[in-house]
């Protein structure tokens, strides 16, 4: 488990050499303000002491945001890349003593019970037949009434809608007119991108009720769900 000793400084200049930090902001719609409202969902129901489990954490920047919101908040961090959670390291080193991160898939995260759950931009890289899986294991690591806030690609599955939709997540993104028929069929291949109604029903069928859609930009959707 990484241990985090704060250098402000440290951090920014991790931040300006490492491109992931700059990705997310220019490819999700509405991406500066999508962390506050998570911050908001989460704290309609988790303590100001709460513990909060986060699913998908390499890069730390969700971390970061709620970290800066909440001053009591403590976060259990899982990713299994240990390259991005090295960066995480990096980003969240303000936070040390409230900030524990774990390398493995889902199964690596602690037991809990945790007040609350994100899981953000993460979905859309697990195969498919271990989404429910993913989100079961989510959901008994939660206290009851624990809030679970999750954000991913997800688009129509019949043609030509998911191709269309490909088509304009790549153009938000800014990617080259020559670039974007390759890119749109390496996602088709490498990423697991469920429908809306889909993924709604996978989370009922993990456990969660009173499913809402908080989030909805181009290609990715957004869900707070209960435990």
């Amino acid at each position: 488990m990484p241990q985090l000793n704060p250098t402000t400084q440290d951090m920014a200049s991790t931040a300006s050499r490492h491109p992931y930090l700059n990705g997310p902001p220019n490819q999700v719609p509405g991406f500066s303000s999508l962390h506050r409202m998570v911050q908001l969902l989460l704290a309609e129901r988790v303590p100001a002491d709460g513990r909060i489990l986060v699913h998908g954490a390499g890069g730390g920047l969700e971390i970061d945001a709620l970290a800066r919101e909440q001053p009591e908040w403590r976060f259990d961090g899982v990713d299994p890349s240990r390259e991005m959670l090295a960066l995480a390291e990096q980003t969240a080193r303000p936070y040390q003593g409230r900030v524990a991160l774990h390398e493995g898939y889902i199964d690596g995260a602690p037991q809990g019970p945790f007040d609350g759950a994100t899981s953000l931009l993460t979905f859309h890289f697990i195969p498919r037949q271990q989404r429910l899986e993913t989100l079961r294991a989510i959901h008994k690591r939660l206290k009851a009434g624990a809030p679970f806030v999750v954000m991913h690609i997800s688009i129509p599955s019949a043609e030509p809608d998911r191709s269309l939709w490909l088509s304009r997540h790549l153009a938000f993104a800014g990617t080259p007119a020559a670039s974007a028929e390759p890119s749109r069929q390496v996602m088709k291949s490498n990423l697991s991108i469920l429908s809306p109604e889909e993924d709604e029903a996978s989370l009922r069928e993990a456990g969660f009720d009173k499913i809402a859609l908080f989030y909805a930009g181009f290609s990715f959707r957004g869900w707070v769900a209960y435990a």
